[in-house]
């Protein structure tokens, strides 16, 4: 497994500006200098939502905003609409999309799920950090559109650990565990596309915010005047 990576070096590879801004969308946009497109990812079971509340209650100056993914899946028992996700229906899901309104979207487990594109802007405008929960696909969508976007990818201690936890969270029936086992797998594969990578080793949730927390606040100082293009 690759080891955390703490060479600070997230976004050397920014493309050259004139040869990215003759590919992109129509309604492209520069964030206020310094507020960054931060993406957290890693395999369904890996703790990505517990990782993510717990990095809200760390105070920074201005306030990060954390983006709330838009999904078709249903709700599950715990979850508030609004809050963990915009729950919505397909045909809703569709209209959204085909009107541009998702920095990403990508069918997982046999749902979907998008990235508000509206939240982003909003947040990069006002200098605020975009925090972005996102799949391996999106995860790749976004930075082929926002180049600068910073990268981290979760990983559990080990694939059995990752597995035990899928299994004990009881949220899927036992098709859906194996599906969600099995793109783990290949998921994991993926972590070499990632600026960092940080263990989340069981019972440290606050240790792996913290660690998150550290690779934004270096990554800020290296490019304090850098503009996001969202």
């Amino acid at each position: 497994m690759k080891p955390v990576d703490t060479s600070g070096n997230a976004g050397a590879g920014a493309s050259d500006t004139a040869a990215s801004r003759a590919n992109e969308p129509d309604g492209m946009i520069d964030g206020a200098p310094g507020a960054m497109v931060v993406i957290v990812s890693g395999p369904s079971g890996v703790g990505k939502d517990t990782v993510i509340s717990s990095l809200c209650i760390v105070p920074t100056e201005p306030e990060r905003y954390f983006v709330i993914t838009s999904t078709t899946r249903p709700r599950r028992e715990y979850e508030v609409d609004g809050v963990h996700y915009n729950f919505l229906s397909i045909d809703e899901f569709v209209r959204r999309r085909e009107a541009g309104g998702f920095l990403e979207s990508n069918n997982v487990h046999g749902h979907w799920y998008g990235t508000p594109r509206d939240q982003v802007r909003q947040a990069l405008a006002a200098g605020r950090d975009a925090i972005l929960k996102i799949d391996v696909q999106g995860a790749a969508a976004v930075k082929a559109l926002v180049p600068d976007a910073l990268l981290v990818f979760l990983v559990p201690p080990s694939l059995e650990d990752l597995f035990q936890r899928l299994q004990s969270r009881a949220t899927e029936t036992a098709d859906e565990l194996d599906i969600r086992q099995r793109n783990a797998a290949l998921e994991l594969a993926r972590q070499d596309d990632y600026d960092h990578v940080v263990v989340n080793e069981t019972g440290q949730i606050a240790k792996t915010a913290a660690r998150i927390d550290e690779i934004i606040r270096a990554e800020k100082a290296a490019h304090p005047d850098r503009r996001t293009r969202v």
